[in-house]
């Protein structure tokens, strides 16, 4: 590890002070939701990333602990102690109190010459929005500890023992007036520490709940980083030849890039400025997309790969199947946007096409069968993009994706305000026929889908268009599809997935919801997707009836009312339910359950889509094996 020498309070630059985050945390973290909870460790960890990256620091430790706390702990330079000259007071109090304050900015050796962190304001935001942190500094030979509550510290930073550990630990206890929730979920803190984990070759990260018994505990060290990455990422898929990579230092900054391809049709391309993930992509990703096609189209044609006729790939031709992560660290990261979704860097456009450039095509020369592997997948999806431009085109010409002819069956609603309107996409002509005479036909639409639609995981944009039913739910929504989809376009605010509550209903709504995932994410994302949540039982006494959703509703239900139980009716379908019953329970604003269908985890979600609905049978049984014991109610 490097010494300490030269990192003192003079390294830590103050830019402004602290008022307004209490005011308004969403500026700071993003929203006040699970999302900006969790971004609190994003900030905290993100100190200690920035330690392991200078080269001070191997090891991290997470705990959530039992008390709510979330500490983070590492053994770096440790944040420094003596006094600053610009604020009075000590580093260590300087950086959790003044906002963009840090040792982020300075150019000279001892600060950081990358770094991640919220713009700089960091820990100061997590301080300001915890009822409690505590702060724990070991340096030379000595233990600092000072405690803040609600961003103020109560009483000088202190003494507390001589000790031959370094490094600093943050605790902190979100506050409950700020948060919507400060109950922290160990999947979302896992996702992210494995993530960081991979971008921080050599370093050992240490994840553990102490809210549970027996203890969660999870331990992260990739001695061969974005490689390792790639390989989890292609989990459930068949990899196409070796993983490309290189790592190089340039001018204007570090770069790493890994690749594979598979068999999938879909890409994933993920790109990180500084550890930060960039989801709106940026200059280092056109740059990468830019010379993959570039360097692909210059191979094929140097070795007589692809015909005259056929003409070049275009950037989607080279994308299909591809598996990617592109990292990049550099000293000035300008990002678009509060909370980092875009790299704005023209420099880094430049550098990443120059070493893409150059060291892929040395690779596809230096591997002549992954080469041809890959060429072999781009010409195919090269026909497929023609011929399903060609069954699109012919669509439009009738005018079908433009709205202009609705599909027959769909029973539309008089509203024209798409914000009030809902179209249930209803399995089955049955359950369609009870949800039509039910519904309010001012504002809902109903839309009857017959059998399983086509697995759109395993099948191209022109078998999609083939496909009726998914042609009739294209043409109902508005929108098109693929590269002319307009989001402005879409006829309604709600669409509701109404399936039967037993296998084959269950078969059908992941059917449905891979068809939007792949093909329609930014629905998803904007949060017009829903689950209806029809009753599995009924129960009766008297005159009066019940509805459960749930065995444990039930069960509930039965106690609370003291009814007798003499052959409970459980709904095997939705076409069991008269029109009266599918109202009040499943489609009545007033009364019904829905579930809206969120991606709070792309990456998380992108690799159960592939084990599930992929064409690879060991890592679904695998899954399905590992995930049996939480099913409680199975319909055989």
């Amino acid at each position: 590890m490097a010494n300490q020498t030269g990192y003192d309070a003079s390294k830590i630059q103050v830019l402004e002070g602290l008022e307004a985050v209490r005011k308004r945390p969403g500026m700071y973290i993003g929203s006040t939701s699970a999302t900006g909870l969790h971004h609190m460790i994003w900030e905290v960890l993100d100190n200690s990333i920035d330690e392991a990256m200078a080269g001070h620091c191997d090891t991290i430790t997470v705990t959530v602990q039992k008390d709510g706390a979330v500490s983070v702990q590492d053994n770096g330079r440790g944040i420094p102690v003596d006094k600053h000259a610009k604020t009075g007071k000590s580093a260590l109090e300087t950086v959790l109190t003044v906002l963009h304050a840090g040792g982020k900015f300075g150019g000279d050796e001892s600060g950081y010459k990358v770094s991640g962190g919220l713009h700089g304001v960091g820990v100061s935001v997590v301080n300001a929005l915890s009822t409690k942190l505590i702060a724990e500094v070991c340096r030379d030979g000595i233990q600092y500890e000072q405690t803040y509550e609600n961003g103020k510290p109560q009483g000088d930073l202190k003494q507390v023992g001589k000790t031959d550990r370094r490094g600093t630990k943050i605790t902190f206890y979100p506050s409950s007036e700020t948060f919507d929730t400060v109950d922290f979920e160990y999947k979302i803190i896992k996702t992210r520490v494995r993530q960081q984990s991979y971008l921080t070759k050599g370093v050992h990260i240490y994840l553990q709940d102490e809210r549970v018994s027996p203890q969660l505990r999870d331990a992260f060290y990739f001695d061969k980083g974005i490689v390792s990455y790639v390989k989890h990422l292609n989990e459930g898929k068949q990899g196409i030849g070796k993983v490309f990579y290189i790592e190089k230092s340039a001018e204007e900054g570090h770069i790493e890039l890994a690749i594979q391809y598979s068999d999938s049709y879909q890409e994933v391309i993920y790109g990180f400025a500084n550890n930060i993930h960039t989801p709106e992509g940026g200059m280092h990703i056109t740059g990468f997309k830019s010379a993959l096609t570039r360097s692909l189209n210059n191979y094929a044609k140097k070795n007589n790969l692809v015909k005259d006729k056929d003409g070049s790939f275009t950037s989607d031709d080279v994308r299909e199947g591809i598996t990617a992560v592109v990292s990049v660290k550099l000293a000035e990261a300008q990002f678009e946007g509060q909370t980092k979704s875009k790299l704005g860097n023209a420099e880094m456009r430049t550098a990443v096409e120059s070493i893409m450039n150059k060291y892929f095509a040395e690779f596809l020369e230096e591997n002549p069968d992954t080469a041809k592997d890959i060429i072999g997948k781009c010409m195919l999806t090269s026909r497929a993009r023609r011929a399903a431009k060609a069954a699109r085109d012919s669509i439009v010409r009738k005018g079908a994706l433009e709205g202009l002819t609705l599909p027959g069956k769909l029973a539309d609603c008089s509203s024209k305000d798409a914000t009030i309107s809902e179209l249930y996409i209803v399995e089955g002509d049955s359950a369609g026929g009870s949800a039509k005479q039910g519904r309010d036909r001012e504002t809902q639409a109903i839309l009857p889908l017959k059998g399983k639609i086509l697995n759109t995981e395993q099948a191209r944009m022109d078998r999609v268009l083939g496909n009726e039913e998914i042609k009739s739910l294209v043409i109902a929504m508005g929108t098109a599809i693929g590269d002319v989809f307009d989001i402005e376009k879409l006829r309604y605010h709600k669409l509701i997935i109404m399936t039967d509550a037993d296998v084959d209903g269950a078969h059908i709504r992941t059917l449905i919801l891979t068809l939007y995932y792949r093909y329609f994410k930014d629905i998803v994302e904007k949060g017009y997707l829903y689950i209806a949540q029809p009753p599995l039982y009924k129960l009766s006494k008297g005159k009066k009836a019940w509805y459960a959703q749930s065995e444990e509703e039930k069960n509930v239900i039965v106690k609370r009312e003291e009814i007798e139980i003499k052959g409970i009716q459980r709904y095997k379908g939705l076409g069991e339910m008269n029109p009266e019953q599918l109202w009040e329970t499943t489609m009545d604003p007033d009364a019904r359950s829905l579930l809206q269908v969120t991606i709070d985890d792309a990456e998380e979600a992108d690799r159960v889509f592939d084990v599930l609905m992929g064409n690879q049978v060991a890592p679904r049984k695998k899954f399905i094996q590992t995930h049996a014991k939480n099913v409680q109610n199975l319909d055989i």
